[in-house]
Parts: C-alpha cells; sequence; structure tokens
C-alpha cells in the first residue's frame, strides 16, 4: 500500500509539473540584458494564475491564514519591487524558509515577476 504525499509534496510536484509546462522560453537571439528586462516586466493576469498555492498560507482574501499560530506576511498590495526581490532571496536561499524556498526555486524567472506584479496590484 502506497502512503499519501504530504500536502507540501504534493504541492511542490504540481508546481514542478506546472512550471515545466508553463515556462515560455527565451527566444534564441536573445542577450542577456534583453532576456533580464524581459523577465523584469511582469504580466499581472498570468502570476494570478501562479498564485493559487499562495493563497493556502498567505490567504490572500481577507488575510486569513491556514496556519493560526504563525506568523504569514501579507503579501497582496506589497510592491512589486519587493515582492520580487524577496522570492529571489528564498530562490537564492539568502532567506530561510524551507517551503518558501522551494516554491521560489519552482517557478522561472518571468514566473516571479508576473507573481510580483499580481501581487502587487491587489489592493
Amino acid at each position: 500500500m502506497m502512503r499519501p504525499l504530504s500536502i507540501a509534496a504534493s504541492l511542490a510536484l504540481l508546481l514542478a509539473a506546472f512550471s515545466a509546462t508553463a515556462q515560455d522560453p527565451a527566444p534564441a537571439a536573445a542577450t542577456p540584458a534583453t532576456a533580464a528586462q524581459a523577465a523584469a516586466k511582469g504580466d499581472a493576469a498570468r502570476g494570478k494564475g501562479l498564485t493559487y498555492t499562495c493563497r493556502g498560507c498567505h490567504g490572500l482574501t481577507g488575510y486569513k491564514n491556514a496556519y493560526p499560530s504563525y506568523h504569514v506576511p501579507m503579501i497582496g498590495g506589497q510592491s512589486e519591487t519587493y515582492l520580487l526581490n524577496a522570492l529571489n532571496e528564498y530562490r537564492t536561499g539568502k532567506r530561510k524558509h524551507p517551503t518558501m524556498q522551494a516554491q521560489a526555486q519552482s517557478f522561472s524567472e518571468q514566473d516571479l515577476a508576473d507573481i510580483a506584479a499580481y501581487l502587487s496590484s491587489l489592493k
């Protein structure tokens, strides 16, 4: 009999599968500067779909927390720059939180820009 996956493991697998199919590769002729500029411009509409798992802990609607015994920061309405920097710091390990590190590492640079664009647009 197989044991069911934990919620975190299930989410990580789901995000990895989604990220692998949703990433748009940069054009072959793109230089590093143009690729970075493209990633810097986030698409809020696309980011909305990518934030599905964020809502489980950060609870964007009403900022409800699934885990009332520990602090989860409000991310809706934060600065786009702040959000993008935070996600990149989780990705590189500068910020330490195992779940957030796994989440950030599962997304492309463009995904992170899109997520930051969407979350910053919330009021």
